[in-house]
């Protein structure tokens, strides 16, 4: 490790993440939602459960997850135009929301939504670097909040998640392999690197690229061994934050890994709308 980043701008080691806080219930409408403050970085992300599904799933008995994601025109240093001005979304805009719904599909399991559609809304409110990944963090603890809220309704018997879920930053800057990048660092590293994971150590996509010099094996693994310690700890993060609930998401992917399916929910949520 270089002698020149042991320590950062902002004081921080080479591996060690921001200040994370996640404030649940932040808003009085929706099943689920959350304010997140990573570092200088701000989002409120809200989970709406909504009767149906799109047409392709319809009598499939299955449910879909699926995302938007937008940034206020002040999140920024300037002003940014916003995009229903212009008249279409961004490409950046796009990427995000999609990649949202796809991490967040890969750890509910969505025989267990019935025909429900999840919507998750990100909405920044002050960007500096890492919105993605607070935004998918985020969506995790809201996720969990708004199947919660359907559980203690009866539609659900147990939450269907197959895993927890929680998204990084990593990078290099000046040669060295750095976790959690402002936006300071982001726009001048090398390399730029997103990695989402679950709490048992797998991983659901990584993202990541040269912005000016290739970068080699070494530097890969480094990057990822940062990664790995920080969604350790946002992991634990998510887990203080949820408390006791955090019980009931432990519960849910026990029940699948004891190798159940979702029939038995489905039935049971079935009875309860023959019986309404």
């Amino acid at each position: 490790m270089s002698d020149e980043i042991e320590r950062r701008g902002d004081g921080r080691k080479p591996n060690e993440l921001r200040p994370i806080q996640i404030e649940r219930h932040y808003l009085k409408y929706p099943e689920g939602s959350v304010l997140i403050e990573w570092g200088e970085t701000k989002v409120i992300v809200n989970v709406s459960a909504q009767t149906g599904v799109p047409r392709w799933l319809r009598g499939s008995g299955q449910g879909w997850i699926t995302a938007e994601y937008s940034m206020l025109p002040r999140a920024t240093q300037n002003r940014n135009i916003r995009e229903v001005q212009l008249g279409k979304q961004g490409g950046r805009t796009v990427e995000i929301q999609r990649l949202i719904g796809r991490c967040l599909r890969a750890v509910v399991e969505l025989d267990g939504l019935g025909e429900n559609t999840m919507w998750v809304d990100c909405d920044v409110i002050q960007a500096d670097g890492g919105t993605r990944t607070a935004a998918l963090t985020g969506a995790f603890v809201a996720m969990v909040d708004a199947l919660y809220f359907l559980m203690r309704r009866d539609h659900l018997r147990y939450l269907p998640l197959n895993n927890t879920l929680a998204a990084v930053s990593c990078g290099i800057v000046d040669g060295v392999a750095l976790l959690d990048l402002p936006y300071e660092e982001d726009s001048r590293a090398q390399v730029d690197m997103n990695v989402i994971g679950t709490g048992t150590g797998h991983l659901i996509e990584v993202q990541g690229g040269a912005e000016s010099h290739p970068f080699s094996p070494a530097q890969l693994q480094a990057m990822m061994d940062h990664a790995y310690g920080g969604l350790k700890e946002i992991t634990r993060i998510q887990r203080d934050c949820l408390g006791n609930v955090w019980d009931e998401v432990r519960a849910g992917i026990a029940r699948l890994e004891e190798g159940m399916n979702f029939a038995e929910l489905r039935a049971f949520r079935e009875g309860l709308e023959n019986n309404e």
